[in-house]
């Protein structure tokens, strides 16, 4: 007869600032007893519906990525069970792959990977000529340019201006994707020879085995020692910049002073506290900065405003507006003198 205790959830028992102290070799998680296997499967019937009968094997690891020598897929840690990902978006302000739809561009990007490490694509003239060598080695950053239509638009900040195998692994996501209208939605630019080679070099892969299916897992979760909170130290510190000032007198044109009534008004900090994950999602879009870059940005904002003791004097929506775009002209200012950190 069942006693009627419920077994404690693991996860249960630690708090954020618990979790973070764990190492990721202590985290009881396995990607077989998660929903991502859904996201898995999906990918796999994507591909043969293709006719690409390799399936690239994936594994959980602390972020997105393809190894250059290994056809699988290192999956972050976070997305295999819900608290993970809210410290994940706790700690660095975003998550990558986080919806169903982000996930599944994310899963094809590294297929693309996959897929050319599989079959050895990267030897081939023709797939040079077209894309660059694959092989050369990566910049710590780059400059992308918006308006450059020899490229696809898969992922954001505009990636696969990055490097050529980013090209390719961009250019074969949108080839993957089903009911992918890449014909029309690319006609009369550049990057559509790119797709057409991409749509030829694929059926001939079609029912072939690969040169290459090593099956070896590269950083799992068991293996990593580090603890999370080490791992977030690393990240901010990767993907952080010095971001410019932000000058009283601008935020002083975005809010008021306290005039000093005595009146409960909304104060400018509590505001930006408010809709500050919105923001950094609108702003990034717009800039091409990361989200961790632009929540800087807002909490310097915050802590000025707070000192300067600036209250708000307008309708939300406008007021967020007005911010929006004066962050996103803040970034780009800064970005003029740097290139994008290389991400994936």
């Amino acid at each position: 007869m069942a006693s009627g205790r419920r077994k404690k959830s693991f996860w249960s028992g630690y708090d954020y600032d618990e979790l973070l102290e764990l190492r990721f070799a202590d985290l009881k998680i396995k990607l077989s007893e998660t929903p991502l296997t859904y996201h898995i499967q999906q990918l796999y019937d994507e591909l043969e519906y293709r006719g690409i009968s390799f399936k690239p094997h994936c594994w959980l690891s602390d972020e997105w990525f393809s190894p250059d020598s290994i056809p699988g897929i290192a999956i972050p840690f976070y997305l295999a069970h819900p608290k993970l990902t809210k410290l994940e978006a706790k700690q660095v302000y975003e998550v990558e792959g986080g919806t169903d739809r982000s996930c599944m561009r994310l899963l094809r990007h590294e297929a693309g990977h996959a897929i050319c490490t599989a079959y050895q694509l990267g030897r081939r003239k023709k797939l040079k000529r077209i894309f660059g060598n694959l092989n050369k080695p990566y910049p710590d950053y780059y400059r992308p340019n918006p308006r450059s239509k020899n490229y696809v638009m898969h992922l954001d900040w505009w990636y696969a201006q990055s490097h050529p195998a980013e090209d390719f692994a961009e250019t074969f996501a949108i080839w993957l994707k089903p009911r992918s209208r890449w014909r029309k939605d690319y006609k009369d630019w550049p990057v559509l020879k790119k797709l057409e080679y991409m749509d030829e070099l694929m059926q001939t892969l079609a029912g072939k085995r690969p040169l290459n299916a090593k099956r070896k897992f590269i950083d799992p979760i068991s293996m990593l020692k580090k603890t999370l909170k080490e791992h977030y130290e690393e990240k901010r510190s990767h993907y952080s910049v010095n971001v410019p000032q932000v000058y009283d007198s601008e935020l002083i044109r975005l809010f008021r002073r306290d005039n000093g009534s005595g009146k409960r008004e909304r104060s400018a900090a509590a505001f930006l506290r408010a809709y500050k994950n919105e923001l950094c999602a609108i702003c990034a879009r717009g800039s091409g900065m990361y989200p961790y870059d632009i929540a800087q940005i807002l909490q310097d904002m915050i802590v000025r405003c707070r000192e300067l003791k600036l209250k708000i004097s307008r309708m939300d929506e406008d007021l967020k507006t007005d911010v929006a775009i004066f962050v996103v002209l803040q970034s780009l200012n800064y970005r003029q003198r740097i290139s994008h950190r290389i991400a994936i």
